[in-house]
């Protein structure tokens, strides 16, 4: 991303007010993600799902562009009670944090190239949780524009190295048509259905 990206998102954060409840697909996985170890949120801007994370007992790097989306989250962080390792990461330029990571998580935020990366940060039996729009989703909003959306079928064909366990695609409960899945790393984990 260019710094004009940068500047972008920063202003957006500043215009929003707290970091919000984490998706309700995230929620619907409670029982089955880990509660120990380390996880990763991938461009978790102001960390609504990196703070419920962290409060279920995992040990949380968040990873984003945005200066202003990681200043709140480490505040949301410390006025929680919740450790939270922050860091400013352009993931179309840099690497991911170096793992391995029991959870991976990747939520409305679409880089292709980023899922050859999920396989070598995952601990063997870790989960990636994706979820992003799909181009279907313009036919109610208009954004986010079709340079950020998953073709309709397009996400199975994405994964690389990993085994996927769950997989959708429709319309959800908040009224946004996505592509949700999870996927485990090397060793299978048992995923209670």
């Amino acid at each position: 991303m260019s710094e004009a990206d940068r500047q972008k998102w920063n202003t957006r954060y500043r215009e929003q007010e707290g970091t919000g409840e984490p998706s309700a697909f995230l929620r619907s996985l409670a029982d089955r993600l880990p509660s120990t170890g380390r996880a990763l949120d991938v461009a978790g801007g102001a960390g609504r799902e990196a703070l419920w994370l962290g409060r279920r007992g995992l040990d949380v790097t968040l990873a984003d562009i945005s200066d202003v989306a990681l200043e709140q989250a480490a505040e949301a962080a410390r006025a929680a009670g919740v450790g939270l390792r922050c860091q400013r990461l352009d993931v179309e330029v840099e690497s991911l944090p170096p793992g391995p990571f029991e959870l991976v998580l990747c939520m409305n935020f679409l880089w292709r190239p980023l899922f050859a990366g999920f396989p070598k940060v995952l601990a063997p039996g870790g989960l990636l949780v994706f979820a992003q729009p799909t181009r279907s989703n313009l036919q109610r909003h208009a954004h986010p524009s079709a340079r950020f959306l998953l073709e309709e079928g397009e996400l199975p064909r994405l994964i690389q190295g990993l085994e996927i366990v769950s997989y959708t695609e429709g319309w959800t409960e908040e009224g946004r048509h996505e592509a949700r899945m999870v996927a485990v790393a090397g060793a299978h984990r048992t995923w209670p259905t």
